[in-house]
C-alpha cells in the first residue's frame, strides 16, 4: 500500500502560517502529527492524557518548524471513548480542534492495509489539510456538545440501559425456571413464591440454583429501584420548568401519540440543542435520508443512510407506529394509508418512510410551533 504523503508543496495555501497537528488516541499512549505544510510530517508519541506533555510537544514543533509562539494552532482527532473532554481543554487552550467521524476517514479497501497508529495519524492529518482548503466531503466532523448539554443526556440514556438490563434479569430468571419445566411470571412476590417452586416431577429445586435465582432477582430489585428514582427525577425536572428543554418537552408531551420518554429522548438528543435550518438536515441528523444507487442501467434504493443518531432513529420509528394508532385522522397516516395499504411488508417498509415525515413535524412543531396537520391534541 502507498504511503500516505509526508511533504507538502512549498506555497502554504492557507495563506497565513500555522500549526496543524493530528492526534491518535489509545487508552495508554497519544500518537501526535505535525505540519506547517513546508515540512515533512512530525511525529512523536506521548503518554495518554498528559496535558502538561501535549503543550511541550506543541512549543517544540512550532520551533521546529521556526514559527512564533503565538502561532495558531488548528487540531483533530477522531470521536471515541475519550468523548470530547479532550475537544474542550484544546478550545480553551486556543486551539481550534474539529472531533472527526471514524468511518470519515478514507482508507483503501482494495486490498490488504498496514495499520499503525503512525500511519493512521498521517492519513488524518492529511485529510485535515483538504478539508481546511474546502474540501468538505474529505471529512465529517462532528457537532460538540456543550458539557451542560452534554450532562443533560446523562438521565435517559442511563434509563434506556437499565431498562435492557431489566428485560436482561427477567430474561435469564425465566431461562433458569424453564430447564425445570417451570413457565413463571416473574413478579413482586417473587421471594415468596420461589420457596413454594417444585421441578416439573414435584422435586424441590436444588439449593444452588435456588440461590442463583435469589441473586439474579435481587439485582432485578436494584434496577427497579434505580429505574423509579430516575422517573421521579423525570418529573421533578418538569414540575420545575426551569430549563428550556422541559417547556419543549411538555410541549411535545401535548401531542397525542407523544409520551414523556419520546418527547424526552427528541428533546435531550435532538432538538434541545441542534440547530436545524431545513428538514433535509433533520432527516439526514437522525441517519433517514436517502441513499440511492443510480450507475448506468442499475437504479435503485438501498435504503435509508443509518448515519446519525441512533437512538433518535430508533425512537422515532416506534413512535411513528404509536401515530398511527392515536393520531389515525392525521394528514401523515391518511398519506401512509393511502400510499402503503394494509400489507404487512409494505407497511414495515413504509413506516420508515413516515418516520422521516413525523421527524419533521415534530421538528417544526417544537421550532415553529407548528401543529402537524390534522394532529390531535391532548386535552389539557
Amino acid at each position: 500500500m502507498r504511503r500516505p504523503e509526508t511533504a507538502f508543496g512549498q506555497q502554504d495555501t492557507a495563506g497565513e502560517p500555522a500549526l496543524y497537528m493530528a492526534m491518535e488516541l489509545s487508552n495508554r499512549q497519544w500518537t501526535l502529527g505535525f505540519t506547517d505544510r513546508r515540512h515533512k510530517i512530525r511525529r512523536v508519541t506521548i503518554e495518554a492524557r498528559n496535558l502538561v506533555t501535549l503543550q511541550e510537544q506543541i512549543g517544540q514543533a512550532k520551533s521546529r518548524f521556526g514559527l512564533a509562539e503565538d502561532t495558531p494552532v488548528l487540531s483533530c482527532y477522531e470521536a471515541g471513548r475519550d468523548g470530547f473532554w479532550l475537544h474542550h481543554y484544546l478550545e480553551s487552550c486556543g486551539i481550534n480542534n474539529q472531533v472527526l467521524e471514524p468511518s470519515s476517514i478514507k482508507v483503501d479497501r482494495r486490498r490488504r492495509r498496514a495499520k499503525t497508529d503512525r500511519l493512521d495519524v498521517e492519513r488524518m492529518l492529511m485529510q485535515l489539510l483538504r478539508y481546511l482548503d474546502g474540501d468538505s466531503e474529505e471529512l465529517h466532523v462532528v457537532r460538540v456538545p456543550t458539557p451542560e448539554q452534554e450532562d443533560g443526556r446523562r438521565l435517559h440514556r442511563e434509563q434506556l440501559r437499565l431498562k435492557d438490563e431489566r428485560k436482561a434479569h427477567r430474561t435469564r430468571i425465566n431461562a433458569l425456571l424453564i430447564t425445570q419445566g417451570i413457565d413463571l411470571k416473574v413478579r413482586s412476590d417473587f421471594h415468596k413464591r420461589l420457596e413454594l417452586l417444585t421441578a416439573w416431577d414435584g422435586s424441590p429445586l436444588g439449593p444452588d440454583l435456588k440461590a442463583e435465582l435469589e441473586r439474579e432477582y435481587t439485582r432485578l430489585e436494584l434496577v427497579e429501584t434505580q429505574l423509579r428514582t430516575l422517573e421521579a427525577e423525570q418529573q421533578r425536572r418538569l414540575e420545575q420548568r426551569q430549563a428550556p428543554q422541559m417547556q419543549a418537552i411538555l410541549h411535545l408531551m401535548g401531542l397525542r401519540g407523544i409520551g414523556l420518554t419520546g418527547a424526552w429522548i427528541l428533546v435531550m438528543e435532538f432538538f434541545g440543542w441542534r440547530d436545524f435550518h431545513n428538514r433535509r438536515e433533520v432527516a439526514s441528523a437522525a441517519g433517514l435520508t436517502g441513499t440511492p444507487y443510480d450507475s448506468g442501467d442499475s437504479e435503485q434504493e438501498q435504503g435509508i443512510s443509518k448515519a446519525g443518531n441512533v437512538r433518535v432513529r430508533w425512537l422515532i420509528v416506534q413512535l411513528a407506529w404509536d401515530w398511527l394508532r392515536y393520531q389515525p385522522e392525521s394528514q401523515l397516516s391518511l398519506w401512509f394509508r393511502e400510499r402503503f395499504g394494509e400489507g404487512k411488508r409494505l407497511r414495515r417498509v413504509g413506516i420508515v418512510a413516515l418516520s422521516r415525515r413525523l421527524l419533521i413535524a415534530l421538528w417544526r412543531y417544537v421550532d415553529q410551533g407548528v401543529v402537524p396537520e390534522g394532529a390531535q391534541l391532548k386535552a389539557s
